[in-house]
């Protein structure tokens, strides 16, 4: 947040120049706007014997001035708005910041609002630029000054709209389609001449209820950390109970109210030395918002998570406002939307509510992570086989069978050649197995309770053969940590998400789903009649349906690989 002295300094900028006046934008929206004949600019023309630098510096993709000089992969779009100007500057009429350019800088500066670091559009370099322009620039100042907002620009509303990385560097299958961003387009159209350029860049910002929720709390967040930063709690090697004496009692009820877990009018005591009452609802509290089971004890996972510092916390806030950004704005259906570190699968509103949610178990612990992606929902299959992939059968099935030579039979599979004939389901000879190892044959289990796929199965064809299904081991659901399948998606209870995935096809309510996963009929397969998105996403912060901000572990190591991309700057 800006503070008095910052306040104080711009106003003083701010009032010190004469700015030149500018008509309204046309009010169009992206990308709508980009249609039709462009509004002339009103920036300064340059004498011939300046031009030349500005060519410099734009046909070179760099300017020593800004805190990132090399602008490479904006050189294209900043030659073509200079072009269509005539090379003529953008931000500056008559030796002066225009309005807009002023607004853009304010912008510029509070990057942090949207979780961004303001020095990656140099931030705390506008004011010394600006005391500078209001001097005696020279020419090859104002050029210099003019290059580095239409840059800074250019890389704030690429943040903003589409994430400062693209996620194919992390080998994610999302396209946002941001390198397409006509970026000189959208500032000659819609930023240099408007009225409200804040509110223009504001509109190519992710248009989803998530977002804007967790964007709103990242300042309350920030608030809590400057009140509790350095408060750490005495560490347990013991669990404590509620009703037993704990050193951190008032420590913790201080933290726990700072935070929001308890209530700002619960009266606590601050001579207290038991932990109970009001503190322990405070705990269950918080441990559900962390993806731990509700137990209220004060189990040494639970402190460490308490010590977190807030500022690990305000961190997983952007890096998931950042993945936010690689996710299309708009679907053609509501979406179903899986957050793997959160274990858990959404169906989407049309106006981006929740239909409902249902806690899912992913991969990891086998090996297999779950990727990834968005793909399209094609169909269901009820009471399906398992067919087994070439991965799983080589490196679990072949070792069972060495070991036992009755594991398939024992285990509900069938050997079977390519065609699907079967071979065996019992017994597995030498012969045999020797085409299961080389993959001429193939494992599969049969449909029915003790499949692993459960009952049910939803498709959208991927590379990895990866859907969502339910399971032949309920039990799983009531873990924490539930990373144990190869990479596909179990979902708990999933005949309702299988309805609402089939809601478009006549008669088939939920009765029916639940009759088709418990029938007779093996491998009944439903094509849907509107294909819907399904979405497989990771954050590990989220807000959600109660409006509480959550956190989760970061299960597969990508928040720490996308810090680390994000630190090495642009490009």
């Amino acid at each position: 947040m800006r503070n008095p002295v910052y306040r104080r300094q711009w106003i003083f900028v701010l009032t010190s120049m004469v700015v030149a006046g500018m008509s309204a934008a046309s009010g169009q929206t992206f990308p709508v706007l980009f249609a039709g004949k462009h509004p002339a600019l009103a920036g300064e023309t340059l004498p011939n014997s300046v031009v030349p630098a500005l060519h410099g510096i734009v046909d070179a993709g760099r300017n020593a001035d800004l805190h990132w000089p090399d602008f490479t992969s904006y050189k294209s779009e900043v030659a073509k708005l200079y072009e269509s100007n005539g090379y003529s500057l953008l931000w500056i009429q008559s030796g002066r910041v225009r309005q807009q350019g002023l607004a853009v800088i304010e912008i510029l500066q509070n990057a942090d609002a949207k979780g961004l670091d303001p020095e990656d559009y140099d931030g705390s370099r506008w004011q010394a630029r600006l005391l500078k322009l209001g001097q005696t620039p020279s020419e090859q100042d104002l050029v210099s000054f003019d290059t580095a907002l239409t840059v800074s620009t250019m890389r704030y509303i690429r943040a903003v709209h589409c994430g400062r990385v693209s996620p194919k560097e992390f080998k994610f299958q999302l396209d946002m389609g941001g390198q397409q961003l006509p970026l000189a387009d959208f500032i000659k159209t819609q930023v240099v001449n408007a009225s409200d350029p804040a509110a223009e860049i504001q509109k190519l910002e992710p248009p989803f209820l998530g977002y804007r929720k967790l964007l709103a709390l990242l300042p309350v967040y920030e608030r809590y950390a400057n009140q509790v930063e350095g408060e750490r709690l005495p560490t347990v090697t013991k669990t404590v109970r509620p009703g037993q004496p704990y050193a951190g009692v008032v420590r913790l009820g201080r933290f726990l109210q700072t935070i929001g877990d308890i209530p700002a009018a619960v009266q606590l005591n601050p001579n207290a030395s038991i932990y109970d009452g009001a503190l322990v609802e405070g705990v269950k509290h918080y441990q559900d918002r962390h993806g731990e089971s509700p137990t209220g004890n004060l189990d040494p996972r639970t402190i460490n998570e308490l010590n977190t510092p807030p500022q690990v916390r305000i961190r997983q806030i952007k890096l998931t406002l950042e993945r936010w950004r690689w996710i299309p704005h708009s679907f053609p259906q509501p979406p179903v939307v899986v957050n793997l570190p959160e274990y858990r699968v959404r169906a989407m509103n049309p106006d981006g509510t929740v239909a409902f949610y249902k806690n899912v178990i992913i991969g990891k612990a086998y090996g297999h992570k779950s990727p990834i992606f968005e793909k399209e929902i094609q169909y269901v299959v009820f009471r399906p086989y398992w067919d087994v992939t070439p991965s799983i059968q080589r490196n679990e099935i072949v070792p069972h069978i060495q070991k036992d030579p009755n594991y398939i039979g024992k285990h509900n599979f069938e050997v079977v050649t390519p065609q699907g004939e079967v071979i065996t389901d019992n017994q597995v000879s030498p012969e045999v197995l020797e085409g299961i190892k080389t993959l001429h044959l193939m494992v599969r289990q049969k449909p029915g309770e003790t499949n692993s796929l459960g009952l049910v199965k939803i498709i959208f064809p991927n590379p990895e053969n990866v859907y969502l299904h339910g399971t032949d081991a309920p039990e799983l659901f009531s873990q924490d940590v539930r990373d144990f399948s190869h990479g596909c998606i179990r979902v708990e209870k999933p005949a309702d998400l299988v309805a609402w995935v089939l809601r478009n096809n006549p008669g088939w309510d939920l009765e029916r789903v639940k009759a088709a996963m418990n029938g007779e009929k093996n491998n009944l397969q439903v094509n849907l009649v509107t294909r819907i998105p399904v979405l497989i996403v990771y954050g590990s912060a989220t807000v959600n349906e109660e409006n509480q901000i959550r956190f989760f572990d970061d299960i597969y190591g990508y928040d720490a690989e996308l810090d680390k991309a994000l630190a090495a700057g642009y490009p």
